[in-house]
């Protein structure tokens, strides 16, 4: 939690919200055609791969932390670049040819030149900072102790590297240069340094700050991925009992709760009642298939989904209050928030922390696990609230219908598992990708996971 403080802290800058041009009670529009549910995931997919495209940061090619349609930035902010973020965005991009949205050719392009740009940025023992400067390559500092490597945002980002070297890597020359740019900049990543040498990964390194941040990576949260990727590095990997000791807390990581009859499975970190926001069920997961995936602490599609599941009950339980929840108006997770004030801030919403704030891409994202719900949230937006809550890059990141607010605002590690997480429940490439990379296999291997689907 203290990343969505510092979060919080860093967005203090945010302007008013736009407020939907309606009265309360009124009905929505309904002017938009009606589309199957393929064709409508389609429509979905396709605009919200705009923002890795078309919205991109111009210099370095990679994914702006934040894209506001309007252009009202603070100083500066219109070129900063989200590691994490972009990781997601290789995978858009991957995506994006194999939809024929761009061409092979011109993913390619952006491809090398986003490969080229990172090699060049600032490196921290081989990690990325959390925001680089688009325009230098410079660490632009997440806070003020936060200003060198952060370890949990590069996993998401090779994550997406180890995905294109998989795409590219049997094509042509040109393409298999691109791939071996991918596959040394991964390679350079020291997981082992990140141990601090104790048994558990560190998130945060500075040069000027050393491990004062301190924030050791215990479960159960969105950082599963960094351990596998720790762990398949065939250049700097970390031990089995880095995962065992550190990540699974030697067992502790393990909970008996239910929630509507649900299990828990895992201790959410600060949200045992009810789980947490629900992009920990997206972002290890972008490439990480959770179908059949198993270790002794659980099977981790059960995971996924129950949490999913859960979220979805507290909102349905909610429905006619105040907050205004349906089975199709649903989704809790980290993103833009209506402050007390109806200005726009940032909140990591969950059950346990509801602000009556509904984020697209907690349905969106979770398509894969629970499609039926999902797919109404979809619809609803798209057909009753096209006017309000759709725009350049999909739907806008946060609303909060009964209050007549939208922040049309996006960010990038919101739409981007929007984009790879319907890529995967339409054809599980980014999935099949990934898990068939040789490293992963062993990793996962090394740290006693084993996929039927994909011989593990």
């Amino acid at each position: 939690m203290i990343r969505f403080s510092l979060l919080l802290l860093s967005l203090t800058f945010f302007s008013c919200s736009t407020h939907i041009n309606k009265q309360k009670g009124s009905k929505p529009t309904t002017s938009v055609v009606k589309l199957s549910d393929e064709q409508l995931l389609a429509t979905v997919q396709k605009q919200t791969f705009k923002y890795f495209w078309d919205y991109a940061e111009p210099n370095s090619g990679l994914a702006r932390e934040r894209y506001h349609p309007d252009g009202n930035y603070p100083e500066n902010d219109a070129n900063i670049v989200a590691t994490g973020g972009s990781g997601f965005g290789l995978m858009a991009i991957v995506s994006g040819i194999s939809q024929g949205y761009i061409t092979k050719k011109q993913g390619v392009e952006r491809l090398n030149k986003i490969a080229d740009f990172l090699g060049k940025a600032d490196r921290f023992h081989g990690a990325w900072s959390h925001w680089i400067d688009g325009n230098t390559g410079k660490v632009k500092p997440f806070g003020t102790k936060d200003n060198g490597g952060d370890l949990v945002e590069t996993s998401f980002l090779v994550a997406g590297m180890i995905t294109v070297r998989e795409y590219l890597k049997d094509g042509s020359e040109n393409e298999k240069a691109v791939a071996q740019k991918y596959d040394a900049l991964w390679k350079g990543v020291d997981w082992k340094w990140y141990t601090n040498n104790k048994n558990v990964l560190y998130w945060h390194w500075s040069p000027t700050y050393d491990w004062q941040m301190d924030f050791p990576l215990e479960g159960y949260n969105e950082c599963l991925i960094t351990y596998i990727l720790a762990a398949s590095s065939p250049t700097h990997t970390i031990e089995p009992k880095v995962y065992h000791e550190g990540w699974a807390r030697s067992g502790g990581i393990v909970s008996s709760k239910t929630k509507y009859n649900i299990p828990l499975i895992l201790k959410y970190n600060g949200a045992e009642e009810y789980g947490g926001p629900l992009f920990w069920a997206h972002y290890s997961y972008v490439g990480l298939d959770p179908n059949q995936l198993t270790d002794k602490y659980a099977n981790y599609w059960d995971l996924n989904v129950n949490q999913t599941k859960i979220n979805y009950e507290y909102c349905v339980e909610n429905l006619g209050k105040v907050k205004g929840y349906r089975p199709n108006y649903w989704g809790l997770s980290a993103s833009y928030s209506r402050n007390n004030d109806g200005s726009i801030g940032y909140n990591a919403h969950m059950p346990s922390n509801d602000q009556g704030v509904v984020s697209p891409t907690a349905a969106i994202s979770s398509i894969v696990y629970t499609p039926k719900e999902s797919m109404a949230l979809i619809r609803n937006l798209y057909e009753n609230y096209n006017k309000e809550t759709w725009g350049e890059a999909g739907f806008y990141d946060a609303l909060s219908l009964p209050n007549n607010w939208v922040a049309k605002r996006y960010l990038a590690i919101d739409q981007g598992p929007e984009v790879v997480m319907i890529e995967n429940y339409r054809t599980g490439l980014l999935w099949k990708l990934f898990m068939n990379a040789p490293e992963v296999k062993q990793g996962l291997g090394k740290l006693g996971f084993k996929s039927g689907k994909y011989g593990i």
